[in-house]
C-alpha cells in the first residue's frame, strides 16, 4: 500500500468520521478567487450599509462568518436607526486586491477599499470546500 501525505490522511479521516463534513477542494479545481474576493467584499459592504440582505451571501460563507456578518449588520442597522439615517448604497471603491495561497486549498487576501473619509481593508480567508470557494474568515479593518 502506497503511503499517503499526512494532510490527505487527516482530511480523509475527518471525512470518514463525518460524511456530512465539507469536502476539501484543491485550488486547481476551482476558479480564480479574485472575482469572488471583489464581489464578496462589495456584498459585505452593502450588507453593512443596509442595502443588501446577508442571506444573499450565505452560499459563499461558512456558518461562523455568516453569523459574524449578520451580527455586525444588525448593530449597524441599530446605529443607523438611532441616528435617524436611512440605508444608502456605500460609496466605497475597491482600490486593490492582494492574495496569496498558503495551502493548496486556501487563499488569504486583503482587499483595500477607498471611501470618502478614509481607506479601509477587508481581510479574508477563502477555502476550497464542496467544489467552491467559501469565506472561512472575514474581518473589516
Amino acid at each position: 500500500m502506497a503511503s499517503m501525505p499526512a494532510a490527505e490522511a487527516v482530511l480523509r479521516t475527518e471525512r470518514e468520521d463525518d460524511p456530512c463534513a465539507p469536502e476539501r477542494t484543491p485550488a486547481a479545481a476551482l476558479p480564480d478567487p479574485e472575482p469572488l474576493l471583489r464581489n464578496l467584499t462589495q456584498g459585505v459592504l452593502e450588507v453593512l450599509a443596509g442595502v443588501r440582505d446577508v442571506h444573499q451571501l450565505a452560499r459563499w460563507m461558512t456558518e461562523d462568518v455568516f453569523r459574524s456578518v449578520s451580527t455586525r449588520a444588525a448593530l449597524a442597522a441599530r446605529a443607523r436607526s438611532a441616528r435617524g439615517v436611512t440605508a444608502t448604497r456605500p460609496v466605497h471603491s475597491i482600490r486593490s486586491v492582494h492574495h496569496t495561497m498558503p495551502a493548496d486549498d486556501a487563499v488569504e487576501a486583503v482587499v483595500v477599499i477607498g471611501g470618502p473619509a478614509r481607506t479601509r481593508a477587508v481581510a479574508l480567508r477563502l477555502e476550497g470546500l464542496d467544489h467552491r470557494w467559501r469565506a472561512t474568515s472575514l474581518a473589516l479593518l
